[in-house]
C-alpha cells in the first residue's frame, strides 16, 4: 500500500469543536454527542505520555517498549464559553449567574480541531479527553488593549473501549466524511459523514 499525500507545511489553528461523552456503565462502550463548536482557538499544544520501559538480561537491554498513554494538552482561546463551562466543567447557571462548585466533576469529551496546510487542512479527533479548570487572568489596559485569553490544560487518553487515541485525515480522504467532520464524531470504520 502506498504511503498518503502529506502537506509539506502546516500552520494555524481553527475549528475548534467538543463533543460530550457518553459511557454505557454495563457495558463501557462509548458514545457521542454532536459537536460543538468552541470559537476563538489561539494555540494547542499536545505533549506525549508514556514512558519506554526497558528490561534488563545477559547484561543489556533484552527487552524495550514505549507505551502510548496519549497525551497532555493545553488549549488556548480567546475566551472560554459558559456553554463549555456548564457541558464540560459542570459549572451550573442561574438567574444570570455562573457558579463553580468543589464538588463538580468534569465530563469526558472528544476534542476536534485542524492545522491548514498548503495541500488541505488535517482535521484531528482526540478521542478521550478530560480537562481541568482554566487558568483566570487578567490585566490592566495600558495605551493599547490587549486581549487576554484562557487556557485549558487537558489529558487525552486511550478510549476505554476500544484504546483509539487519535485520527486525522490525508488529502486522500473521502469528501463525504472530510465534509462531514465536524456533525459527527468520526469513529475507525465510518466510510461516510452520515
Amino acid at each position: 500500500m502506498a504511503a498518503p499525500t502529506t502537506n509539506k507545511i502546516k500552520y494555524g489553528l481553527r475549528n475548534v469543536h467538543y463533543a460530550l461523552i457518553t459511557e454505557d456503565p454495563t457495558t463501557g462502550a462509548i458514545t457521542y454527542g454532536a459537536p460543538k463548536r468552541l470559537p476563538g482557538g489561539v494555540s494547542l499544544n499536545l505533549e506525549p505520555a508514556g514512558e519506554t520501559v526497558d528490561f534488563y538480561a545477559d547484561d543489556s537491554s533484552y527487552y524495550s517498549e514505549a507505551t502510548n498513554n496519549g497525551y497532555d494538552g493545553e488549549l488556548e482561546v480567546a475566551n472560554l464559553t459558559d456553554e463549555f463551562r456548564m457541558d464540560v466543567l459542570g459549572d451550573t447557571y442561574e438567574n444570570g449567574v455562573m457558579y463553580e462548585n468543589a464538588d463538580q466533576v468534569t465530563k469526558p469529551f472528544a476534542l476536534l480541531f485542524e492545522f491548514q496546510g498548503d495541500i488541505k487542512a488535517k482535521r484531528h479527533v482526540l478521542y478521550f479527553c478530560k480537562a481541568s479548570r482554566p487558568t483566570v487572568a487578567g490585566q490592566t489596559k495600558n495605551e493599547t488593549t490587549e486581549p487576554q485569553t484562557s487556557s485549558l490544560t487537558f489529558t487525552a487518553r486511550p478510549r476505554p473501549d476500544t484504546k483509539d487515541v487519535k485520527a486525522d485525515t490525508t488529502p486522500e480522504i473521502n469528501a463525504a466524511l472530510y465534509d462531514a467532520w465536524y456533525t459527527k464524531v468520526h469513529e475507525k470504520g465510518d466510510v461516510t459523514g452520515a
